[in-house]
């Protein structure tokens, strides 16, 4: 491979700006606006809940398919772009779909159709920087690629979330076409795949049975969470009902189930994917599954924070879907600069005082973001919010650079494809937990009180960033990335002193 100058380094990457574009503003205004417009108040979140896992499921078959079979193409026109410049068409048919849907069920079918043609080009797109970047370039390579996946949260929130606040739907879906278009064509121009000559041997079944091991795996853990939540929840209840009565008794079981629901599915998933996907490694490389585990709780909190947000906002303040909206995307531009500048500075820091430590730090600030909106369900004020969207969104850059660091560091490197493929779980498992659990968890709270369904989710939401923390206790690594027990007796010792439960030693933990 020949050296790369800095400007080829953005043209590889410049359609995942486009790419994160479009997924920000359908997954976080488009959506949440129209299903706030079609369904009714006492059940929209349950039905946000449905959309998005049903559209992480498909997510979750065809972006791996895409890459797979773009890894086989021998195309003359190169192996990734054909599937970016088809995938880009369709996105562009079925955003019309979006803007023209006139009840729910249009909506969902045009966010399947839509989830299929965006990974038919997400997958493919992963490939590019493998495919065409010297290997010691890949590094500011992949730099560039991060930055174009947290600017759109930015620009998203100052432009299209203003444009659908104004009532301007349509020509909020024509920016973002229009955006994907042209990071599409300028990535067809600008970059250069020399056709692959012989198709490789490689095997495409094996690869996608791991795919649904790992998508049987969230639904064994999502069926474990609903039976270990409702376990919690019924023992609650009993125990709360001669104080508090049957209805407040029955509330509390609900909330406390749904949080319980959530953890317990976010680590029986991950572990019964893992072993889906590794089989006995997975028991073995526990560290890495532990890894998972921290990744995807932060993840479910965070993600599904924001997609209920709008719906929030109507209820506390008493505003529109459009009021909502452009509200929803003033917090967006704020929590995206957060994220933006936390990630920058993330990765010194991680260097500076240790990977695990930073993890940890972004667990906690984002709990107490978290607990921060909580003050918001019973006196609303968008200071408050902001002042939570501060914090939320410096846990999450922190959490974006450390997190992926310390990944790196638990995989051997000599599979380090096949292990980190795992951490799909935690990417596709976000939304289906947090969202799919959490959504009738609200409606039906709501039903009980008026907004006490979000202060029981955002309450949730900030256990499971605080476990997110708690959960690093069992992630261990040496220096050259390989695994390491300690006897008990030994852990015994180490951590003898108080707030030893989060102590990193450096020996143990490469820079």
């Amino acid at each position: 491979m020949r050296p790369m100058r800095w400007y080829d380094h953005i043209g590889i990457n410049l359609f995942w700006l486009g790419l994160n574009i479009r997924n920000t503003a359908v997954g976080s205004v488009f959506t949440p606006y129209l299903v706030a417009l079609f369904v009714p108040e006492a059940t929209r979140n349950t039905a946000l809940g449905f959309i998005s896992t049903a559209g992480l499921v498909i997510a979750m078959l065809v972006q791996p398919a895409a890459g797979l079979l773009s890894d086989r193409s021998t195309s003359r026109f190169g192996r990734r772009r054909p599937f970016i410049f088809v995938g880009t068409l369709l996105d562009l048919v079925f955003l019309v779909a979006i803007a023209l849907s006139g009840n729910f069920w249009m909506l969902l079918v045009a966010t399947l159709l839509i989830q299929f043609s965006a990974n038919v080009s997400h997958g493919p797109l992963q490939g590019l920087i493998p495919d065409l970047v010297p290997e010691d370039q890949r590094g500011r390579s992949s730099a560039v690629k991060a930055t174009f996946e947290l600017i759109p949260i930015i620009l998203v929130g100052f432009t299209i979330a203003q444009l659908v606040g104004r009532g301007q739907l349509g020509w909020a879906v024509f920016a973002t076409g229009a955006t994907l278009l042209a990071t599409m064509l300028l990535t067809m121009v600008l970059v250069r795949e020399e056709p692959l000559r012989e198709k490789p041997a490689t095997s495409f079944k094996g690869p996608m049975l791991r795919v649904l091991g790992m998508l049987a795996g969230i639904a064994l853990g999502g069926l474990a969470g609903l039976l270990g939540g409702g376990a919690v929840g019924g023992l609650v209840g009993l125990a709360a009902w001669p104080l508090a009565g049957k209805e407040t008794a029955r509330a509390v079981a609900i909330g406390v189930g749904g949080t319980a629901a959530m953890a317990v599915a976010v680590v029986a998933g991950v572990w019964s994917g893992a072993y889906a996907t590794l089989g006995q490694d997975a028991r073995r490389r526990a560290s890495f599954t532990w890894w998972v585990v921290n990744r995807l709780l932060f993840l479910a909190a965070a993600t599904s924070f924001q997609g209920f947000l709008p719906f929030f906002l109507m209820h506390a303040f008493g505003v529109s879907a459009e009021e909502a909206a452009s509200m929803n995307g003033n917090l967006m531009t704020v929590i995206g600069l957060l994220i933006l500048l936390s990630a920058l500075v993330g990765g010194p820091v991680a260097d500076r005082l240790g990977k695990r430590r930073v993890v940890v730090f972004s667990g906690l600030v984002a709990a107490v973001g978290g607990l921060v909106a909580l003050t918001a369900i019973w006196m609303p004020r968008m200071s408050i919010l902001y002042g939570a969207g501060v914090l939320i969104g410096l846990g999450t850059g922190l959490f974006m650079t450390g997190n992926w660091a310390l990944g790196t560091d638990l995989v051997p490197p000599e599979e380090a494809g096949r292990y980190l493929g795992v951490s799909n779980l935690a990417g596709a498992g976000a939304g289906m937990i947090g969202k799919g659990i959490g959504g009738p968890v609200a409606d039906t709270l709501n039903g009980y009180l008026p907004g006490l369904g979000y202060f029981a989710i955002f309450a949730a939401y900030a256990v499971l960033f605080a476990l997110s923390a708690i959960s690093l206790r069992w992630v261990r690594a040496s220096k050259g990335g390989g695994f390491h027990r300690k006897g008990r007796k030994e852990r015994k010792n180490k951590n003898s002193a108080p707030f030893a439960f989060f102590a990193v030693r450096r020996e143990r933990i490469s820079p």
